[in-house]
């Protein structure tokens, strides 16, 4: 496990576009049938990362507290399954099970999505405004597996917030922190 920071997306950038099955309904869905006019966060999560693990339970209060108000949230993994088995469509769909993803948990197996959207780590977060343009790439908030911060997705929200307020997003914004995305060979 390589700790890796976020690339951090230009603000402004527009979100690439995507079509990419969901491991729970094994249905392709795309970005236009997921986006919001609100706001849509994209989350490049997995299964095995501990960065992610710490931080599941605080993906699901987001989305029970933010989907109630218009945002879209979409988890995408893009791991090498062939060489992360955890990361198999197979075992998201577990995961997304178990937990109770309230959102589609999308395989991006070529790994161009991730690409496209210069994702590096896992987890790795964008908030897109309700014409797509990037407001948000970064942290959820200051906790990692090896400090005593509690996890409270403070940054996230603060964003979220600005967003549903009518409001600009702080634009001092702090890289997310993470396993680093394992790329194909």
């Amino acid at each position: 496990m390589a700790t890796t920071p976020s690339n951090m997306m230009p603000l402004g950038t527009m979100a690439p576009s995507f079509t990419l099955p969901d491991v729970v309904t094994g249905k392709s869905v795309s970005l236009p049938d997921l986006k919001s006019p609100v706001a849509t966060l994209i989350m490049f999560i997995c299964n095995h990362c501990p960065y992610v693990k710490q931080v599941q339970s605080e993906l699901i209060k987001l989305a029970k507290d933010y989907q109630a108000k218009g945002v879209s949230m979409i988890a995408i993994n893009a791991n090498d399954a062939v060489n992360y088995p955890d990361d198999a469509p197979a075992k998201m769909k577990e995961v997304a099970l178990q937990l109770g993803y309230p959102f589609p948990y999308l395989y991006d197996e070529t790994q161009a999505v991730a690409k496209a959207y210069q994702a590096a780590c896992t987890p790795d977060f964008y908030i897109f405004d309700g014409n797509l343009k990037c407001v948000y790439r970064g942290q959820l908030d200051e906790a990692r597996p090896n400090n005593a911060i509690p996890v409270t997705g403070k940054d996230i929200r603060a964003a979220l917030d600005s967003v549903l307020a009518g409001q600009p997003v702080n634009s001092e914004q702090k890289p997310s922190i993470g396993c680093n995305i394992k790329w194909k060979l």
